[in-house]
Order: structure tokens, then sequence, then C-alpha cells
């Protein structure tokens, strides 16, 4: 008889144990679930949608060389925000962004007439992994008109690009364009007469936006 109560009461003990151990159990998952759900809502929380408006300057250095007579009409390029994008003092797009870019013209020197040509617009800002599309004016660069003997010779590099030898008399330099970004330059054959564009990886170039972009922005 007691032996019989002894059993009852030890299998008592363990139900209570394990319904405890169960109702912890519910109530972590619980916790957890409220948490998760409280995390997203933070994420989205978190951020405010802030317009940039038009006119805005995008400036960015060119993660690769472009050249007029290695491109064509339609080929992307990439590269990096130069400077952080601010509006109303807070800084909207940061730098080193990733920046995706477009050829919209490119025209190679013929041998003895026909001016090189590149122009380009930006299509696409990366900001905290997502991408935004934006409108931007184009820069066009032109080659030295062939019937001038203005031989330009170029050193590349991060920084501003250094012509030497332009026409004598203080004639203009054989890069004309109605947009000059820092590194640009013409590189002249004098075998062959060809007078083609080359902008140097890591030069600078500076676009304004045609059109307002909305970003998302952590708060």
């Amino acid at each position: 008889m007691i032996r019989n109560r002894w059993q009852a009461m030890t299998l008592a003990g363990v139900l209570a144990v394990s319904m405890a151990a169960a109702g912890c159990a519910r109530d972590a998952d619980a916790e957890a679930g409220e948490k998760k759900s409280g995390g997203l809502f933070g994420m989205f929380a978190s951020t405010r949608p802030v317009n940039v408006p038009q006119g805005t300057a995008i400036s960015v250095t060119l993660d690769h060389a472009i050249v007029s007579n290695q491109h064509q009409s339609g080929d992307s390029f990439e590269a990096t925000l130069a400077a952080p994008v601010a509006v109303n003092g807070v800084t909207v797009i940061p730098k080193g962004a990733r920046v995706t870019g477009r050829v919209i013209e490119a025209r190679e020197s013929g041998r003895l007439k026909g001016v090189a040509l590149l122009r380009l617009a930006l299509d696409e800002i990366e900001v905290n992994g997502k991408d935004y599309e934006v409108q931007t004016s184009s820069l066009s660069y032109s080659g030295g008109d062939h019937k001038k003997r203005n031989w330009v010779l170029i050193g590349g590099g991060t920084g501003a690009g250094a012509a030497i030898g332009a026409a004598a008399g203080g004639g203009k330099g054989a890069l004309i364009g109605s947009a000059i970004g820092a590194g640009a330059g013409t590189t002249a054959a004098a075998a062959t007469g060809k007078k083609d564009i080359a902008l140097p990886a890591e030069s600078r170039h500076s676009f304004k936006l045609t059109q307002p972009v909305t970003v998302q922005v952590k708060e």
C-alpha cells in the first residue's frame, strides 16, 4: 500500500516537472517570436525616405579606363562615389557607394578625319544593399581636330592629367568637350594620325541628377 502510494507520488512529480518544462518552452518560443517580429518591425521602422533633388551633383571615380576606340554605345561601366551626397546636412548616399554608368555614345578617331567622341551617364547607385535607378546629365568628351597638330601627351593616375606639348602660340589643347573631367585625356598616335580619348581608371567625373530620386535612409 505504502509502496503504491510512493509510486503514485513519484509519477505525479514527474508529470508536474514535464508540464512545467513544456510551459517554459512555450514561453521561450513566444518570446523569441516576439523578438523576431519586433526586430523585423524595427528594421523597417529605422529607415525613412529622403528625396534627393534634381540638380544634385554626383561625383564619381572610374573603376576602370574608358577609351573611345575600345568601347561602344550601350556598354556599362563601374564607378565609385567620390564624395557623399547630403540633403539638409544629412548624408543620404555615403562616399564609396557603388555606381553603374552607361556609355551613351562612343566614336573612335579616324586616321585622317573624324573626331573621337565619348558620352557617358549614370544609371544606378547602390545604397545599403539596394539599387536605385538614377537619371543624370551626360558628359561629353571630344578629341582634337585633325587639322591642328596639337599632339598631346597625358599623364594618367589618380590626379589631374598633365597635358604636355600643346600647339605653339598658346592654341587650345587637343581635348575639347562640354565637360572635361580631371584625368581625362586624348591619346595621339603620330604614326596613324588617330587621336582617341582615354579616361583613366580613378579619374574623377561629376554628373548632375536630371530627376529627383528617393532613397531609404537609416535613422
